[in-house]
């Protein structure tokens, strides 16, 4: 799922023009869920007992750490940093190094070293003392790194597939403990960054329309029944667009009351109003009457 900071991005991302900084931000972001995205795939074909819990911000002794998926099984605790570099790149002196630019970039094999320093004492508080094997993991098949030592701990894209058939094959049993802690570590769950960016934007400098779900174009209305993507051509019901677009207008304004001709407003006028009280009426709960009504 994504994050709300990714969520929040990429709506401004097509509503408003991003700063040079914040839009290298916002595709770092879709590049890092794309990943992870990718990683889950893989993951989905494990036939084996195991529990996988993603993208986790927890905190332990005043310090907030990420893992991007983390697998439980009967024996052994697995967390992964997932990267989704693509390109080639270099290992150098504790240090990676982009081979294009020759820019240093952060060292995921540290990032892991310090979840897995915060991560094995809070399992331990929590009364688990399995072993924590954890893994950096480039999923994207254009990637190549060189120089990289032979002990780190480092799954390559080639290396992805057989690594989750050798879990497939581990037996692996899980009781309620294992449950237990999968349970635990959801509820410790900060669920957003601490750290998180968060743009400043205001209702009025946004522009208004219906975003397409898959490459996040503006849409256009094709009767009344039906929205095309002016980009990529997906097509969509009307219904399921406005409620997508309601839910995006509750998520960056949630003080907002929801209104048809807010909601009206905020797709661009496109559609007629008509057609948006139909949908909200059938969607969500009305309160109030006529020119006083909303909906929650």
């Amino acid at each position: 799922m994504e994050s709300r900071e990714l969520l929040t991005f990429r709506s401004l991302n097509t509503r408003s023009t991003l700063l040079p900084n914040e839009k290298k931000h916002y595709f770092r972001l879709e590049k890092g869920f794309q990943g992870e995205v990718m990683f889950d795939q893989i993951a989905a074909t494990l036939q084996n007992n195991v529990y996988i819990v993603n993208n986790l911000w927890l905190e332990y002794n005043n310090s907030v750490f990420q893992i991007d998926s983390l697998l439980i099984s009967q024996e052994t605790i697995y967390p992964f940093e997932i990267k989704n570099f693509e390109g080639d790149y270099y290992y150098d002196s504790d240090g990676f190094y982009s081979m294009f630019s020759k820019e240093e970039i952060m060292n995921p094999l540290a990032q892991l070293k310090r979840s897995k320093s915060l991560l094995c004492p809070l399992l331990k508080k929590l009364g688990i003392y399995l072993p924590v094997e954890g893994f950096v993991t480039f999923v994207n098949p254009e990637f190549t790194l060189y120089q990289a030592p032979l002990s780190a701990p480092i799954i390559y894209p080639t290396q992805l597939k057989n690594f989750m058939k050798k879990i497939d094959q581990t037996p692996s049993k899980l009781n309620e403990r294992h449950k237990k802690l999968a349970n635990q570590l959801m509820e410790m769950d900060l669920i957003e960054s601490p750290y998180a960016w968060k743009p400043k934007y205001s209702y009025g400098t946004l522009k208004k329309g219906i975003i397409c779900s898959r490459c996040f174009s503006f849409m256009n209305f094709v009767g009344d029944k039906k929205l095309v993507c002016s980009k990529c051509a997906c097509e969509e019901k009307v219904d399921s667009a406005v409620l997508r677009s309601v839910k995006e207008l509750q998520f960056l304004f949630p003080d907002m009351r929801i209104t048809t001709n807010g909601v009206h407003d905020w797709c661009g006028g496109i559609g007629s109003k008509k057609v948006v009280r139909r949908i909200l009426l059938q969607n969500l709960t009305s309160i109030g009457t006529r020119q006083h009504r909303y909906f929650e």
